[in-house]
């Protein structure tokens, strides 16, 4: 259904990929979807693809295309796995940041300048969907399994629109006390929802393979589709 296309930098000096899928009818609104660590994989090319039959425009941006353009791993296999992890400390959060806006900015150009554009992200995808929350001009966002996101409390301030995040209290890369300060840090926040899965691990709701969990991907791509039905509407 899809294809990947260039998108320009903020900057102008550079064009990164993005995976863009498009729907039948004319979109009135647009989803970026923040790939995993493991690149811009079948699994977040389907979970495009489906945004799109709904009638989102959809893109899935290459996180990594400054250090290696279009990994593709499988969280499955344990030597991608390690791959894929050795590729975080390599990865400038900051400057992937901007090629989020970069993407929202093209999406929003596609719609004609008007409609609205939502973001969700898995695993680091949830962390910079949370960082785009914080500090990007979309208009709602979603984060699964976010990493490290008792880390980013400090920037909840910037936070303007509908932002929802997907919590497995068994997340082996996210310990109780990380998600216990995530409840405390943002309960106040009337922009924030936070929806809990007992006993459930991370990357439960990926599109495929050994980790997903049906009925609770199911339940949580439920409330993420709603979500985005009333807040991009």
């Amino acid at each position: 259904m899809g294809d990947f296309t260039p998108i320009t930098t903020l900057e102008g000096d550079a064009q990164f990929d993005a995976y863009v899928a498009s729907p039948e009818g004319e979109a009135t609104a647009a989803i970026i979807v923040i790939q995993e660590i493991f690149g811009v994989n079948e699994g977040i090319r389907r979970k495009c693809d489906s945004w799109a039959k709904a009638g989102y425009l959809t893109y899935a941006p290459d996180l990594f295309w400054r250090i290696e353009p279009h990994i593709e791993l499988d969280a499955d296999v344990p030597e991608e796995m390690q791959q894929a992890l050795a590729y975080i400390p390599k990865y400038n959060q900051d400057q992937g940041i901007r090629d989020i806006e970069a993407t929202i900015k093209a999406a929003r150009a596609a719609l004609g300048g008007t409609g609205k554009v939502g973001v969700v992200g898995y695993c680091l995808g949830g962390r910079v969907a949370f960082m785009s929350a914080c500090r990007t001009d979309g208009d709602a966002f979603v984060g699964y399994y976010g990493v490290g996101i008792d880390g980013l409390l400090g920037e909840q301030h910037g936070i303007g629109k509908p932002t929802m995040l997907h919590i497995p209290t068994k997340d082996g890369f996210v310990p109780p006390e990380t998600q216990q300060a995530m409840h405390d840090g943002l309960k106040d926040n009337r922009h924030v929802t936070l929806h809990d899965y007992e006993g459930l691990d991370h990357g439960f709701a990926a599109e495929m393979g050994n980790r997903r969990v049906e009925d609770a991907a199911q339940l949580a791509d439920k409330r993420t589709a709603d979500f985005f039905a009333e807040s991009l509407a």
